[in-house]
């Protein structure tokens, strides 16, 4: 039987909104894919909209605490990471995702850190928004589009069996 592909990694740096990290909880744990919490959480991680955002669905998500982003790549070495961003020149489309990849997303009302953002810059994606009205994507959102199209790009959506 063959080995199962590397997962992907989400990394949330400093998330501040219960129900956003709740959400992704369960999108990690639906995909089979790592979350990492890093930095400073703005609410518990026993907070009661946290839990319900992730309904029953807690003990399928593998779920890792940082203290700061290069503790995690420390522990990751080899780890490619893709920083999300709406002031990157790339699209999420454009760029090609390998199994085991980190997902960077930044808090809800910052983003990343610019200084994070320029060291990296070619490790930027965006998500393109049309509008000039609208000024960002909800961040499960956000996670939602990246993860599915590096899961699209590498053969997983045709091959993992739908439970719904």
């Amino acid at each position: 039987m063959p080995k199962d592909p590397q997962p992907f990694h989400i990394v949330l740096i400093e998330p501040e909104i219960p129900p956003n990290t709740g959400n992704i909880a369960r999108l990690c744990g639906a995909t089979e894919t790592v979350l990492h919490l890093v930095g400073k959480l703005g609410f518990s991680i026993d907070d009661k909209h946290l839990r319900r955002a992730g309904l029953d669905y807690w003990p399928a998500i593998n779920l890792h605490q940082w203290s700061n982003l290069a503790e995690l790549q420390a522990a990751y070495p080899q780890g490619r990471f893709w920083y999300t961003s709406k002031k990157a020149t790339h699209s999420y489309a454009e760029v090609a995702f390998l199994p085991g990849d980190f997902l960077v997303f930044g808090k809800e009302t910052q983003g990343l850190p610019e200084e994070l953002l320029e060291a990296n810059a070619e490790q930027c994606l965006r998500i393109p928004i049309f509008s000039s009205l609208v000024r960002s994507l909800n961040l499960s959102t956000a996670a939602g589009i990246v993860l599915y199209e590096a899961l699209r790009q590498t053969g997983r959506l045709t091959s993992q069996p739908s439970h719904i």
